[in-house]
């Protein structure tokens, strides 16, 4: 209830106790200088507790004057005075607040993406005047979507759909600075403005997911044939070696006729061994497994 009627309506209840009667039976004396008296009382603590109000804290006040308008001090935290019935204070938030505001914009492709942008809010305290005589105290509700909705579609209409993703951190601070720009002409500062949600419509989420598939595809048609060309340089090498390795054996055998007679003792020295390994008892000719190094080789008797 409005004090001024809070004071009328405790005028009115003093009344009804110590009314002055009717003309036959007047009050007393005494119970009309008690009556003025509570009356007096009763007006003087509605002015004391009208005159003064709180400011909690993470809030500031202005004050507006039947007589002046809006006055512009700023009340901080704590117990204020006022005027009754000629000020009253008009009390503002100025801790940050979240608000998140979808928007349904197009890119320079002609892509429908659906955006969510969340900013952090507070008041500007030292415009605190100005919002209340042009935007009210619900400054946020009057101002904030529609800022953010044609930031949203102006930076997004500069980039292509794919670019939103492979340069979102540049599409979020574009957003970001023309966002805190505007904000400040309505004396509302952002303390931050981040892009919590990014979807694209179905039909394009289809295409990049085909086209994904066909650059896996493409990337392991060009493995298969890196591979198939490295399977074949190796091929290539290999027959090389070997070729070479049969070019120097047949050198070495012209020039040198002992070099089969070592081939031969290396090979019963690996028969030997393999054989000295194995857990089974073998009876063999020594001649037909080449371990008989002492019988005369075809390089010393040639005509055996």
């Amino acid at each position: 209830m409005d004090p001024e009627q809070q004071m009328k309506q405790a005028l009115r209840n003093l009344q009804r106790m110590f009314g002055s009667g009717n003309g036959r039976n007047p009050a007393p004396k005494g119970a009309m200088g008690a009556a003025g008296l509570l009356v007096g009382l009763g007006v003087l603590a509605w002015g004391a507790n009208a005159s003064l109000y709180n400011v909690d804290g993470g809030h500031r006040a202005i004050k507006y004057s039947r007589i002046s308008g809006i006055q512009e001090t700023i009340y901080g935290e704590g117990t204020h005075f006022r005027i009754p019935l000629l000020e009253t204070p008009i009390i503002y938030d100025v801790r940050a607040k979240p608000t998140s505001i979808q928007s349904l914009t197009g890119t320079q492709d002609l892509q429908m993406v659906n955006i969510i942008c969340r900013v952090l809010s507070r008041p500007n305290q030292h415009g605190l005047p100005q919002i209340f005589r042009t935007l009210g105290t619900d400054y946020d509700e009057r101002v904030l979507p529609s800022i953010i909705n044609e930031v949203l579609k102006s930076v997004v209409a500069q980039f292509n759909a794919s670019q939103l993703i492979t340069q979102r951190d540049k599409v979020s601070r574009l957003i970001r600075d023309n966002l805190m720009q505007r904000a400040l002409k309505f004396n509302i500062v952002l303390d931050d403005v981040s892009l919590t949600h990014i979807t694209f419509s179905p039909e394009f989420a289809s295409a990049v997911e085909a086209k994904q598939i066909a650059q896996q595809d493409a990337q392991r048609a060009a493995f298969i044939v890196d591979r198939a060309k490295q399977e074949k340089q190796s091929t290539i090498v290999r027959a090389d070696g070997e070729a070479r390795s049969a070019e120097l054996i047949g050198e070495a055998i012209k020039s040198q006729p002992g070099f089969l007679e070592l081939r031969r003792i290396e090979t019963a020295r690996e028969i030997a061994h393999l054989l000295q390994g194995s857990g089974n008892r073998l009876v063999l000719d020594a001649s037909s497994l080449l371990l008989n190094v002492t019988e005369p080789s075809a390089v010393e008797n040639p005509k055996r």
